[in-house]
């Protein structure tokens, strides 16, 4: 079905949740990944004390587990935000505030991938001025996340579900991406995937090839779930063993992260549609 050949990853923001944070990296060794990614774990708090921050390293390498995978401070998530680096005022600077935490965590647990999410329109601000903002914020959190090494990522998401998110559409999320690139000179700065977003956005399979064929070389991390529904693979329609093939053959050899609901069940029995010896991550 397509899976043989991709390194995936188990995103404990959203599968695993059942547990305390803490116990999810072992959850996720128990059901047989190597390899976890996470949303922002502090919605309160862009700066949460240290002792928090290194207690969730611990569990990590306890576990056996590596952070492959980590957005930086997004307000609430899940919930009405998407991001908060193109909101004027307080939030933008909570995310200025939270470049530096948020890298060195990765830095300390080894992750080098580390996602943006933009920010929904807000009623009554320019969208000029928010763009501009953004800008700025996002040239901050690539030269942060070039001093450990890392790439910034820049995920579009849906209409459907995120109204107000002004990245939709693989084209201009890329050629933000691009333009980030130039404004700091570096080439840390890519697209972040998501097979799920796209379909929801009205895609069809043949339109997510030619976003696969198109994108795949600016790509830096790619997320999945079934549409509808965002659950696991083959609860719903989207062929996503195919697609993932796709893009295997146009040369991605990233991270897959699997970020969809477990259902009704607990999520230790999400995971029936791949064989339990390729969820540890291969070299």
């Amino acid at each position: 079905m397509g899976y043989a050949n991709q390194r995936f990853d188990v995103n404990l923001s959203i599968l695993f949740t059942e547990l305390p944070l803490l116990e999810r990296p072992a959850a996720a060794a128990a059901a047989g990944f190597t390899a976890v990614e996470l949303w922002w774990p502090w919605v309160a708090t862009p700066t949460p004390p240290q002792d928090e921050l290194d207690a969730l390293a611990k569990s990590l390498k306890d576990a056996g587990t590596q952070l492959v995978g980590l957005n930086f401070y997004a307000g609430e998530l899940p919930g009405p935000d998407r991001g908060a680096l193109s909101v004027p005022g307080e939030e933008s600077e909570r995310f200025r505030a939270n470049l530096d935490v948020a890298t060195r965590f990765a830095e300390t647990t080894g992750c080098t991938a580390l996602n943006a999410l933009y920010g929904n329109r807000v009623e009554g601000a320019d969208p000029a001025v928010q763009d501009q903002l953004a800008l700025e914020n996002l040239v901050l959190a690539a030269r942060a996340a070039d001093r450990i090494g890392a790439t910034l990522l820049l995920e579009a998401l849906n209409q459907p579900e995120s109204p107000r998110y002004p990245l939709l559409g693989a084209d201009e999320t890329v050629a933000l991406a691009d333009r980030v690139n130039e404004a700091t000179g570096l080439t840390n700065t890519a697209f972040l995937m998501d097979l799920y977003h796209l379909s929801m956005n009205g895609l069809s399979t043949e339109d997510l090839y030619a976003v696969i064929d198109t994108h795949a070389a600016r790509t830096g991390h790619v997320q999945i779930a079934d549409d509808p529904g965002r659950g696991a693979p083959g609860t719903g329609t989207l062929p996503l063993g195919s697609l993932l093939e796709r893009l295997h053959t146009a040369g991605y050899a990233g991270w897959t992260g699997l970020e969809y609901k477990p259902g009704d069940r607990p999520s230790a029995e999400a995971f029936d549609w791949l064989p339990a010896e390729r969820r540890a991550a291969r070299p």
